[in-house]
């Protein structure tokens, strides 16, 4: 069992000893100490909290457990029950509140679930924000409120909705252009909370013919919920019967979106925030953001259009910075993560689903044709299990001194960029693991790439 502690939040797997995996007790200690932070910080005179959460086994306990020591610690909670990541951080910023937590493990499987914290922006908390609950869970310095300040709690179930309404007014959706192409898509929803979504999404922009799988909200994944090529086989064969024009996967919470095409190929997770944003670009001028592990292609695409790129840190809450700070009108994450400013500064499938079906409609091309306008890469995606005994600090600087020929980029692990590709490899901040993520011209030199670092890590490390 596994309770991992990070600036995020608290993500483990479901039941175990205290401090083992996530309990009832860790739950409420790690809930308090959020609400202590945010009563602390006071950048909010509200005295509300959302609570949002995916469609997992657990999520009811959770929720309960949650929503019963806000309430105790004399916040309010909107309880808006089932609903995705983005439509949370919407709801903190329509009710005006004081922050959210989101109940939802995202890609991990259903052993797993996790609070994700939210400040008053519905943005994620940064990391000074994020050390202070650690230590406050820690030190168990926060105070329950009297009985006369117990907080009350409101259910509003209708944010799904207000979510899919606030996407079709964007003014780069375009519902009639979709409308007119009559485009028949499949939906793979990992049976969580994109089968709400997703479906409902689709119906508002006109789509005139969806093919769902696995959209019912129970929990039970039907196959592993990060959609990754290798999990995405029964959609993949649902396309290659040749009647559907595009395929759409997210991940349990909806913040990620993989895009199939009409043969049943791959589109590409990395090339979800590309396409996304060369619509973006081709209507608006402005610079771009990702994170150190992304693709090349989204900055030849923002060259492209006379734009500035920039990478950022591994981590959504990063990529905003940065975002924030270049004054990015598009960004994300390779592992198809959208943030689109103009709608909020959050990864959201929603907004990516708009968008690309928007560009699709008015490119009258297929979709593994548009796949073919982009410049082609190749990402090669690894990971090396951690014991106790590997010390990934003294791995990630003897690999650095090792490659130090070439240009190295320590702000997050450390990336070696090669003349023909690149190597990142970083610790995991959700998982106990090494991330070895490369990428080349060719599948092969991108595989190259990271047979050679992981066998320098093995060496290192005496494995």
């Amino acid at each position: 069992m596994s309770l991992i502690k990070s600036i995020s939040g608290i993500r483990g797997t479901i039941g175990g000893k205290v401090g083992d995996g996530l309990n009832p007790l860790d739950i409420v200690r790690f809930t308090a100490a959020y609400a202590s932070q945010i009563q602390n910080n006071a950048a909010s005179n509200s005295k509300s909290i959302v609570v949002g959460r995916d469609a997992r086994i657990s999520g009811e306990m959770v929720n309960q457990l949650v929503i019963g020591t806000l309430l105790g610690m004399g916040f309010d909670v909107i309880d808006i029950g089932l609903a995705t990541t983005p439509t949370t951080e919407l709801a903190v910023v329509m009710e005006k509140a004081a922050g959210g937590i989101i109940l939802t493990a995202s890609h991990n499987p259903k052993q797993w679930n996790a609070l994700k914290l939210l400040n008053e922006k519905g943005e994620f908390l940064n990391a000074e924000e994020g050390e202070n609950v650690l230590k406050i869970a820690a030190d168990e310095s926060f105070t329950f409120a009297e009985v006369d300040f117990v907080g009350k709690r409101t259910d509003n179930p209708n944010y799904t909705l207000k979510h899919i309404e606030h996407v079709c007014s964007l003014a780069l959706v375009d519902i009639e252009a979709i409308k007119a192409a009559h485009f028949s898509v499949a939906i793979d929803a990992v049976n969580s909370v994109g089968g709400i979504a997703i479906p409902s999404l689709l119906e508002a922009l006109g789509v005139e013919y969806i093919e769902k799988l696995y959209c019912e909200p129970n929990g039970q994944f039907p196959h592993n919920p990060e959609p990754l090529p290798e999990h995405l086989t029964d959609i993949s064969t649902l396309m290659k019967k040749g009647k559907i024009d595009v395929g759409f996967v997210v991940d349990p919470d909806v913040d990620r979106l993989a895009i199939i095409c009409e043969d049943g190929s791959m589109f590409g997770e990395e090339y979800t925030l590309v396409a996304v944003a060369d619509y973006v670009l081709s209507q608006t001028h402005g610079n771009t953001v990702s994170n150190l592990s992304s693709s090349r292609a989204l900055r030849d695409i923002t060259q492209k259009y006379g734009g500035n790129y920039r990478a950022a840190a591994v981590g959504e809450v990063n990529v905003v910075a940065t975002m924030k700070a270049t004054d990015a009108i598009i960004g994300g994450e390779g592992n198809g993560g959208v943030i689109y400013p103009a709608s909020h500064y959050g990864r959201d499938a929603l907004v990516g689903i708009a968008l690309f079906l928007t560009y699709l409609a008015k490119s009258k091309m297929r979709v593994s044709n548009l796949r073919k306008t982009f410049p082609s890469y190749f990402i090669s995606k690894n990971k090396i299990q951690l014991t106790p005994s590997i010390n990934v600090d003294e791995i990630l600087r003897k690999v650095e001194q090792s490659y130090c020929q070439y240009e190295v980029n320590t702000i997050d692990g450390v990336k070696i960029d090669f003349p023909t590709g690149w190597v990142h490899l970083r610790k995991s901040n959700t998982e106990p693991i090494i991330r070895i993520y490369s990428e080349s011209g060719t599948p092969e030199q991108a595989e190259a790439f990271a047979k050679a670092i992981i066998e320098e890590i093995k060496r290192i490390a005496n494995i």
